[in-house]
């Protein structure tokens, strides 16, 4: 059995950390000492903490949290030097046979961090068959590297930070053992950049908890949701899960309903319904009113209340014109039942490792539209398992969103054939399997000089 530590930027609500959450629990169950170390949580993101904090194994054991004080997501160089002494000093006293880092910044001040302990017990000729020199993993979640867009000095910063990770990327890469890549395409995107060698590099499929998607309770069917969301069954639902905040897509999407509606498409029925919450609330239920959609509030109602408010226009779902629904932050164990009330889901991110979201709608037997960068394209397969799109092509996203609606038929095939392929590739017990033989030849190698 293994000491296994895990170093995570932050542990809010994303897809990152609950893959991160789940590789934790799924270890402890199969009898490892695990500990999950975070920098401070804040905003309006969420927290995955609590669900840390209540996990227990069958006899009694849990996973032990750390809060790295100076860790934080922005490029800082005082706290960042400040992380990587407090993260080497908490390696030191854990002693970890696995150090586990997630997310770019934990990425490069855990590796540093963890290469750093191992080179000292290297040459203090400490290394016993116990495997006191740490191995240490990482695993790219998603691109650390911006799309460049915008005006010229933006364009310039995006360059000019992008160099900077890749050079960061690059050191941290030759001071770790083992690449994870939830998605064949990180891998191809790192090397290009001249990241680490291909022997490096192995990929393991983001894991998720199968059965809250496959077996829904009483309230969570479509029907029951719907009814909840006072939505009724001629509703045309699409769903969003996801931050709101800068590269989700959310601005993509009213501009492709407005598009439509000024094309004299039939969106009055449509409803987006919004899962998450964010940073960009404000900018993006303006920018919705400002493109002739109603905003409506539905948190209350998914609470039992009865209605919403205080987003927009009431409580009240307005028939003649299309309406963006906001959840609110809701736990990540309401999202099936949300995703499934709907008819497609809608994916138009900027920046994706393998998005978790596609395969949990696919499970669910909703299909997906999303655009076609990075990973995404490896879960939602034109034609086969869902629509892809062009990134930033507002009339592809339309035309996508239109035919799903229009072709009710053809959307349940290619759900029902993504759904066979996402119960096969992206169970949480897969990914934890993956992880051992990652960690084995790690550790092996190791303890193999």
């Amino acid at each position: 059995m293994l000491r296994i530590l895990h170093i995570s930027t932050r542990l809010i609500l994303g897809g990152s950390q609950e893959n991160t959450v789940l590789s934790c629990e799924g270890q402890a169950r199969l009898g490892h000492e695990v500990h999950l170390a975070f920098g401070p949580i804040y905003g309006p993101e969420g927290s995955l903490l609590e669900r840390v904090q209540r996990f227990a194994t069958a006899d009694g054991r849990g996973i032990t949290t750390h809060v790295v004080g100076s860790l934080c997501r922005e490029v800082s160089p005082i706290r960042d030097v400040l992380a990587v002494r407090e993260v080497r000093r908490l390696i030191e006293r854990v002693r970890p046979d696995v150090v586990h880092t997630h997310s770019s910044k934990a990425g490069i001040v855990g590796r540093l961090a963890g290469w750093q302990v191992a080179c000292a017990t290297a040459r203090a000729d400490q290394g016993t068959a116990g495997g006191a020199y740490p191995a240490v993993v990482h695993t790219i979640h998603g691109p650390p590297f911006m799309p460049v867009e915008g005006g010229a000095i933006k364009r310039l910063k995006r360059r000019v930070g992008n160099a900077v990770y890749t050079l960061a990327e690059r050191a941290a890469a030759a001071r770790c053992h083992a690449v994870v890549s939830v998605a064949d395409a990180m891998t191809a995107q790192f090397l290009a950049r001249g990241i680490g060698t291909p022997g490096l590099y192995t990929t393991v499929r983001s894991g998720i908890e199968l059965g809250p998607y496959l077996h829904p309770g009483p309230t969570e069917t479509r029907s029951a949701v719907r009814g909840a969301l006072g939505l009724g069954e001629g509703a045309f639902v699409v769903a969003t899960v996801a931050r709101l905040a800068e590269h989700k897509g959310h601005e993509e999407i009213l501009a492709a309903v407005e598009a439509l509606g000024r094309k004299g498409g039939q969106v009055a029925a449509w409803r987006l319904l919004w899962v998450g919450d964010g940073w960009w609330r404000e900018r993006l239920t303006a920018r919705a009113r400002a493109a002739g959609l109603a905003v409506v509030d539905v948190s209350a109602r998914l609470a039992g209340g009865g209605g919403g408010g205080g987003a927009g226009e009431g409580d009240a779902i307005p028939a003649d014109r299309p309406a963006v629904l906001l959840t609110g932050l809701v736990p990540p164990e309401r999202v099936p039942a949300l995703v499934r009330a709907a008819d497609v889901l809608c994916h138009p991110s900027a920046r994706e490792g393998l998005p978790r979201v596609v395969p949990q709608a696919l499970l669910c037997g909703v299909m997906p539209v999303a655009t076609d960068v990075d990973g995404t394209r490896e879960a939602c397969i034109d034609g086969v398992t869902g629509k892809l799109v062009p990134l930033g092509d507002v009339g592809a996203l339309a035309a996508a969103l239109a035919w799903a609606a229009e072709h009710p038929a053809e959307r349940a095939a290619l759900a029902a054939a993504g759904k066979r392929m996402a119960e096969e590739q992206f169970s949480a017990e897969a990914m934890v399997r993956g992880l051992e033989g990652v960690y084995g030849r790690a550790v092996e190698g190791l303890r193999g000089g």
